[in-house]
């Protein structure tokens, strides 16, 4: 029988080909593309190959790493989804001025909102009223990515609330505060690309007031005063978030991190609760429906069990990889991130960060390499800062990422396939991200 950390290469195949399927099929086949039935066929045919050979030639140990994969894949969904559901009955009516200044304050707002409510509740919550504002504008499709580049990642840097990797690292033992040492990449990175954006911005309208009869900028500083429905919802947005922190220091079960199912029970309460309590009306008018969620679960249920072997690998060749400075984490985990979910790559790599101090991955082992001293730290800096930001890079590196461009969608706006966002965001992003590198990482 195998070892868990000796598997054929052939294991690592299917999520290639998952990946290249999301990149490729809805450039080649756009309308098989189009079906959430569909999209889990094909999950579901990539994954059996893994999910029957694991058990059958590992036996127990290849059991237990299925059911920890699952269980991730539980947690990971049951906080998108909740997120999803509470900020979609909360309806921002009117709308602000589609101006460059009034979106670029937009975009700021969210990224500092993402670090309270998670960068899934912040992009849910904010990117209806965005699309609202800009209705009039003929060009918003640079507006949506710079959305997904701040408010959906890079802004959620602060606290374990803002990003899954952090909220992992949360339970793993990073002190609640230590995240927010990262305010100076968090505000590099996050200002500059409002800067950029904002230019961007005024040069699109400006061509646009060129092109168009009329006065663009007078119709899009068109407006209505803003209004908030189903505002009780905020109530359960806190209890989410009090869930976590009180799951994360281990609440009544003597500082331990709470049994799985007991976080995610509540949360799904909490779920059904705003569900129900909300009026259809406000949902309606947010354009609120469960294809954005239900298409995230089924392809990250495809990627969470493909990874598997994947991580694994990763995990037995660490000490072949020559990671070893800061800066090494800092892009190891953020190319990782690029393709695979930034949560468990998160993960990956902070054990490799641990075995490099000799910290055994026992309990709630970060907390114990943060005491090994500054170097530690600097190393986990440099994992934490890869995992958010570089989760950009790609529509698969976080979650909210597919949600924002699927509610896009549904409003008109053309997004750029796999490969076109990823070039676009390379373009933007890789660049100041060489910036973080040379200010904080040398």
């Amino acid at each position: 029988m195998p070892a868990v950390t000796d598997l054929p290469i052939w294991t690592l195949l299917p999520f290639v080909v998952m990946i290249a399927t999301i990149a490729l099929l809805p450039l080649a086949a756009p309308h098989f593309w189009e079906s959430d039935r569909n999209k889990a066929a094909v999950a579901t045919l990539l994954s059996l190959p893994i999910l029957i050979y694991l058990p059958a030639a590992l036996g127990e140990a290849g059991t237990r790493v299925l059911a920890e994969k699952g269980a991730e894949y539980v947690s990971f969904l049951c906080l998108l989804g909740s997120l999803f559901v509470v900020t979609g009955g909360i309806h921002v009516g009117g709308s602000l001025s589609g101006t460059p200044l009034a979106n670029t304050f937009a975009l700021g707002f969210g990224g500092v909102l993402a670090n309270l409510i998670g960068t899934t509740g912040a992009s849910v919550l904010l990117i209806r009223p965005l699309l609202r504002a800009n209705a009039a504008r003929e060009r918003r499709t640079h507006i949506v990515l710079f959305f997904i580049f701040v408010v959906s990642n890079c802004g959620g840097l602060l606290t374990p609330l803002g990003d899954p990797p952090l909220f992992l690292g949360f339970l793993e033992g990073v002190p609640f505060e230590w995240t927010l040492r990262l305010w100076k990449p968090w505000l590099l990175v996050n200002g500059s690309l409002l800067v950029i954006f904002n230019v961007w911005d005024q040069i699109v309208l400006a061509r646009e007031e060129r092109e168009r009869p009329g006065s663009q900028l007078e119709e899009v500083q068109r407006h209505e005063p803003l209004r908030i429905d189903g505002l009780h919802n905020a109530a359960f947005l806190i209890g989410i978030v009090a869930c976590i922190v009180a799951a994360g220091r281990g609440a009544g079960n003597d500082g331990e991190p709470w049994p799985f199912g007991v976080q995610e029970g509540l949360m799904l309460a909490l779920t059904v609760a705003s569900y129900v309590s909300t009026r259809a009306a406000v949902r309606e008018r947010n354009g609120f429906g469960f294809g954005p969620i239900i298409e995230v679960a089924v392809l990250f249920a495809g990627i969470f069990a493909t990874m598997a072997p994947v991580m694994l690998a990763l995990n037995a060749h660490a000490a072949d990889l020559g990671v070893s400075q800061p800066w090494h984490f800092y892009w190891v985990t953020g190319a990782l991130s690029s393709v695979l979910d930034n949560a468990p790559t998160y993960l990956t790599f902070t054990a490799v960060a641990a075995g490099l101090e000799g910290v055994p991955l026992e309990g709630r082992y970060l907390a114990d390499l943060l005491a090994r001293g500054p170097q530690a730290a600097r190393l986990l800096e440099a994992i934490s800062m890869g995992a958010v930001m570089m989760g950009a890079n790609t529509y698969i590196g976080n979650g909210p990422n597919f949600m924002v461009k699927a509610i896009a969608e549904r409003s008109g706006v053309a997004m750029p396939g796999f490969l076109g966002y990823a070039a676009f965001a390379a373009v933007i992003l890789l660049p100041l991200f060489v910036v973080v590198t040379l200010v904080f990482l040398r």
